[in-house]
This record gives C-alpha cells, structure tokens and sequence, in this order.
C-alpha cells in the first residue's frame, strides 16, 4: 500500500511539473498576443478537456509530456501567400517541411496575421521558449531551498562513529572486516587508542569542521605519524596514528567514487586509518543555497550529458548481466519504483521519506531544466538556438545596411529534429524496458 502511495505521489508531480512547464511557455505566449488554441498535459488521447476563451485547457492520457499550440509556429516560404501554402513534390525532406509550414498555419483566421507566432521578435520568442524551463528550473529552486535551509544536508562531523579493530587489505576503504583474522593487520585507529565518540578536534594542526576535512589528511600522510587532538569525556587528549598505505577508491568533488572508462573504480595508493565519522543533518544558512544548487545543477548536467554513452550500458544490463550504475539515468517508470521502494522502506522515518520523495521531484525538474536546454529540435532549446540565430542575423544585416532578411526558417532544421526525436523515443522504450526488468533499486 505504501508502495502504491509512493508512485501515486511521483505520478501527480509529475504530471504538476509537466503542467507548470507548459505554462511557463502559456503566459508568455498569450502575454506577447501569441494565439494559442490548445494547453495540453500529455500525448494520445484527450482524456478531459475544456475551452476558455480561446484556448482549448486538456489532459491526455500518456503523462510522458505536454504542449501548447502556437498558431505559425513555422514562416512561409519567401514570396508565397501565407494563406495558400502548397506542398512541394521536388523532395521528401522540402515536403516535409512544406506540411509542417501548412500545419503551422493552418489555424490562422482572420486578423491573427500580427498573432502569429513567427513574426515575434526574436527576444520575444527567446523569452517564450525559456519560460518552460524556467519554470522547471524555479520547481527545483524552491525544493531545494526548503530542503536546504529547514531540514538541511546530510554531513560526517568530526565525532567518531565507528573504528575498525582490523584492515581486510582485499577491501580497503570499506567499513572494516566483520571478522578480523591472525593475518589481517590492526587497524592505525585502533592501534592508537581512538575510540567511537571521540570528537577529533585538529589533526597536524589543522582544526576540523567536519570528518571529510579529516580524510584528505588522513590520505596524503600514509606511513607518517599525525598530531590528533581529540576531545573524549571533557579531556583534552593527543594521540599519533600512523595511516596504512592501501590501495582506496578515488572521489571526485561530490563525494562520488569515480570510474573509469570500463566501469571499474579509480583507486590510488593513499594512507588508511579506519575510522568514520558521525552522519548528523545540518540545517544551511541561505546564503550557501545558490552554491549548493549550482552544483546540483551541474551534476545533473553532467548525467543529462552522458546519456548517450551511459546507454550502451544500460543495454547491457538491459539484455545481459550488466549492473545499472545508481547514479545514472532512470525513466518515469524508474522515478516511480524509486519513489516506491522509498515509501515502502520500514527503516525511514516519516519525514525521511517525506523529503526523499520531494527531493526526488526536485531532481526531475532539474533534469527536466537541462535536458530541454539542449539546442537540439523539438527540444526548447533548439528554438531558442534558432530565435538567437534569428536575432543575431538580423542586426549583422541592419549593422551593413541590408534589408531585414525575415524570420529564420526553422523548417530546415526538421530533418535534424525527427532524427533526434526518434533517437529520443528509442532511449526512451529502453530505459523504461531496463527499469522493468534491471531496475535501480533503494536497497539490493
């Protein structure tokens, strides 16, 4: 039943998001005196709809989308009548866009000849094909900031959590052998006295805030003694540990293991002391929001980015034995298992799984801002692409002199856009097909 509730929670965001991303293109549409006939949350069939005014307000019943209508969305072609478009038969690709260019006008009446779509000025169509992103973009801000600033992010302070009795070499940088045997070595921490609760207060010097700040000079000082001052029962102790040089995974600025090319682990060789710190929640002042955010946006770009070659493995785990990588991308379908399995989980709390699953809202959105960036056709950023041409265009022509050279047509970059969208509608089946049968799972 939880699990049902997860999903349920997940779809309506979804579908609130895909919503709000339409109308961040609406308002500025309507605003420009754009005339725009349909509002629509998804693809397929109408499942409801109404008219107000002149726009037709629907829902769809495949909830992987949604558009608004422009009427003249595409220019004419240089001398024809936009009231008698023909189709050409010179070529498949010059018919295509002659259909869409019929299409894109074909609902233009009377006195919407200034309400067209086309004849806006480039800033202006910048601003509307922005305005869905946008809003996704102000979806995952105020998340985010709630999360950030009222509940906060998860840290490893400098009080001691655990401390390993022994190192198993075979696994290093995990958290310690279960069972220690004759052959495996004791842990420096161990060795040296430390103990679960010790709050570290410097080491060599250097005071610590949290138990990362501790890490990078644990690593760096393999097989040298270091200065720890600790706090344990209101004393002040020294001790001096010497890190065991082992070979330990390698972490990029995220706190992310990285991986190299054939989907192992980086390691180097780096000092090991076998200690942990505390996981303790820390409210953020808003002043470390925009950092914060700035870096979720830009590792969500750096998987929006490499979908392309992140798929080749999925395919593999989607039709063989491979592993799915838990940091790379999922569908709806797995958005929704996740938000499932997070629901579902006995060992977090209420309000856990109340942040977890709005942060998992927060992270679409994002995903959604980036991806709909990309200047590619149908994307919103391949419009943008052609209205900044557009715009760029036109003053290099009034800087020389020369007459306004019209709109760009964007029809000439149809062939481009059904390539894309055909590569997107394959990604698409097989990340939903691998969800199913090789999903990312919360727990293994």
């Amino acid at each position: 039943m939880l699990y049902l509730l997860g999903v349920l929670i997940v779809v309506i965001g979804v579908g609130a998001s895909i919503a709000l991303h339409e109308i961040g293109h609406l308002v500025p549409a309507k605003k420009f005196g754009v005339r725009v006939p349909q509002y629509m949350v998804g693809f397929g069939p109408t499942l409801w709809s109404t008219k107000r005014g002149e726009t037709e307000y629907g829902v769809k019943a495949i909830p992987l989308g949604g558009y608004i209508r422009m009427i003249g969305m595409f220019p004419p072609r240089p001398g024809d009548d936009p009231d008698s478009i023909r189709v050409s038969s010179t070529g498949r690709f010059t018919q295509l866009r002659d259909e869409a260019r019929k299409t894109s006008l074909a609902e233009v009446q009377h006195g919407d000849e200034n309400r067209v779509f086309y004849k806006l000025p480039a800033r202006k169509k910048i601003v509307i094909m922005l305005g869905g992103p946008v809003m996704n973009l102000l979806i995952a801000v105020t998340v985010f900031t709630g999360i950030f600033t009222l509940h906060g992010i998860t840290e490893s302070s400098p009080v001691l959590y655990s401390v390993s009795d022994c190192v198993d070499i075979a696994k290093a940088g995990q958290p310690g052998a279960t069972t220690c045997t004759p052959e495996m070595p004791k842990a420096p921490a161990n060795l040296a006295g430390l103990k679960p609760g010790d709050r570290i207060i410097s080491i060599n010097g250097v005071a610590l805030r949290t138990f990362d700040d501790a890490r990078s000079i644990i690593r760096s000082n393999a097989g040298k003694p270091l200065d720890v001052v600790l706090e344990r029962a209101g004393q002040t102790i020294t001790v001096h540990p010497v890190p065991m040089s082992v070979q330990l995974p390698v972490y990029d600025k995220y706190g992310e293991p990285k991986k190299a090319s054939d989907g192992s682990y980086v390691t180097e060789q780096a000092g090991f002391l076998g200690a942990s710190g505390t996981p303790v929640t820390v409210p953020q002042p808003l002043s470390a929001v925009p950092g914060l955010i700035g870096e979720q946006v830009w590792r969500t770009a750096g998987v929006v980015l490499t979908i392309p070659q992140k798929m080749v493995g999925i395919t593999k785990a989607a039709f063989g034995d491979g592993e799915r990588d838990a940091n790379g991308p999922i569908s709806v379908v797995g958005v929704g298992r996740v938000a499932g399995e997070v629901a579902d989980a006995h060992e977090i709390s209420t309000g856990d799984k109340g942040i977890m699953l709005v942060a998992l809202l927060g992270s679409l959105n994002l995903a959604l801002f980036v991806f709909n960036l990309i200047p590619l056709l149908p994307l919103d950023g391949g419009h943008v692409a052609g209205a900044l041409w557009e715009g760029i265009k036109r003053r290099a022509f009034k800087l020389t002199g020369r007459a306004d050279p019209g709109p760009v047509d964007v029809t000439k970059a149809l062939p481009v856009a059904y390539a894309v969208a055909s590569v997107l509608i394959v990604m698409s089946g097989l990340l939903m097909y691998a969800d199913i049968v090789n999903p990312v799972r919360l727990r293994g």
